[in-house]
């Protein structure tokens, strides 16, 4: 018996309702990130508040907590003598007095000094001459961090926990250092499961089964950290260059004539989509919650890097379950630029203005939380 109009438009409706339900049933972003006990959207304090205080330092860390960022992240290594450590280089000269402390030594990698060595070292007057505008007296003679400090400054705000963020810097340089740092969350406590006391304090992410994200650039540390740590949520950067995604060109920076890294690197895509891809299913397949991929800013700089958060991109990545954390963002119009792409949580140095973006904006002037810290 043919079907009446009536019985047509019920159908369809019917139909249309069970395709919203299915669609429905399907994870979004933000509950993959509640999932994981992540904040969406999260604010990642790249190497703390680093655009106002020398990066990886009390000051910078201590700022951004403050503030109320959702993590810090910091470069984990390991010094001479077994103590893990944060710093972005693999060479001192750029962030410490090294080449006057040390000066025969000056060009050694940083893991091959003992902390006590480390500890000599000014890692905050570098940032005065660079940056006089936001120069502080306090900033002179700040010291490199072990990481055990950097969670004493986590857990250091009786009102708000920041999480950390841990990447593995150039882990093949640190044979073991995925167990190390397993065996040091453990010793504090930051491994705790879900369930636990700790887990249940409505003081922020830094109580939750989201406290800690590892995260690395090298496949096999990505393997290593997974099986350490099957439990914490983890994420494979990525990078458009050697050791990354393949490029679609091969051309050299010495040889593409540009005169800028930045727009040289602001160019480079990947090989063709499937190779995207197929980095987004290795993480996956090696227990990743997500990626964090770089961006090309509006403006350029030194942080403009391959733009791996087109909108196919990010939805590819949501699609296969994953989330999508961008690095390292700085300005309003490219905070604006990458949510509208579709990302779930953004790397920044400015934490004050990305809080501000999400209107989440901080009780005390950049200004007032340095000097409540004593810089």
């Amino acid at each position: 018996m043919p079907a009446t109009s009536t019985q047509s438009a019920l159908l369809l409706s019917l139909l249309l309702l069970l395709g919203q339900a299915q669609a429905a049933s399907e994870p979004g972003p933000a509950a993959l990130a509640t999932r994981a006990g992540i904040p969406h959207p999260a604010v990642i304090a790249h190497r703390g508040a680093s655009f106002d205080a020398p990066e990886s330092t009390a000051a910078a860390y201590k700022l951004a907590r403050d503030l109320g960022v959702d993590y810090l992240e910091l470069d984990l290594q390991r010094s001479k003598d077994g103590v893990l450590f944060a710093l972005h280089d693999n060479n001192l000269q750029r962030t410490t007095d090294v080449a006057s402390k040390f000066p025969e030594r000056k060009d050694s990698p940083a893991n091959a000094f003992t902390m006590a060595e480390l500890k000599t070292l000014d890692a905050g007057s570098w940032f005065n001459t660079a940056y006089p505008d936001r120069a502080q007296p306090a900033f002179a003679g700040l010291k490199i961090l072990t990481l055990d400090e950097i969670i004493d400054i986590a857990q250091g705000n009786p009102l708000h926990k920041p999480g950390l963020y841990i990447e593995t810097k150039e882990p093949k340089q640190f044979p073991g250092i995925e167990h190390d740092l397993k065996e040091k969350l453990q010793d504090r406590g930051w491994l705790s499961p879900a369930g636990s006391k700790l887990a249940k304090s409505a003081l922020g992410v830094g109580q939750g089964k989201g406290k800690v994200v590892l995260q690395t650039f090298e496949k096999s540390s990505l393997e290593l950290l997974q099986k350490e740590m099957p439990q914490v949520p983890k994420i494979l950067l990525l990078w458009v260059g050697e050791g990354s995604i393949e490029p679609k060109s091969t051309v050299s920076f010495a040889e593409s004539g540009e005169k800028d890294k930045a727009a040289y690197y602001a160019k480079q895509q990947p090989k063709d989509q499937a190779e995207f891809q197929r980095w987004v299913d290795y993480a996956k397949s090696q227990g990743a919650i997500g990626t964090g991929p770089s961006a090309a800013l509006t403006h350029g700089g030194d942080q403009s890097y391959a733009d791996l958060v087109q909108p196919w991109m990010n939805q590819y990545t949501h699609d296969q379950g994953l989330l999508v954390h961008v690095y390292t963002i700085d300005e309003a119009a490219d905070f604006q630029k990458v949510m509208d792409a579709g990302v779930d949580g953004i790397f920044t140095n400015r934490a004050s203005e990305l809080l501000k973006f999400y209107k989440r904006p901080a009780t005390a002037s950049v200004a007032q939380v340095l000097r409540n810290n004593g810089y």
